[in-house]
């Protein structure tokens, strides 16, 4: 069979909104890419830019906290 012309692409980024489950409230919008993390605040303007911490980052940080939990 000969190669495809075309293939689904992987996606570069999911989004999350982040929100209080008491009251449905957004808290913000949580981006993850293949080499950062991306943090939005609630009510940011369009044009506010994305505050940015890199995964080398985020791991050092987890392994420092050293907190333990099940899946």
């Amino acid at each position: 069979m000969p190669a495809a012309k075309y293939k689904f692409l992987e996606q570069q980024a999911c989004d999350f909104d982040i929100g209080n489950t008491a009251d449905g409230s957004a808290f913000g919008t949580l981006r993850v890419k293949p080499s950062t993390i991306l943090w939005k605040p609630k009510g940011a303007k369009a044009k506010t830019p994305w505050f940015s911490v890199g995964l080398d980052d985020v791991a050092a940080l987890a392994v420092e906290k050293n907190y333990k939990v099940n899946k």
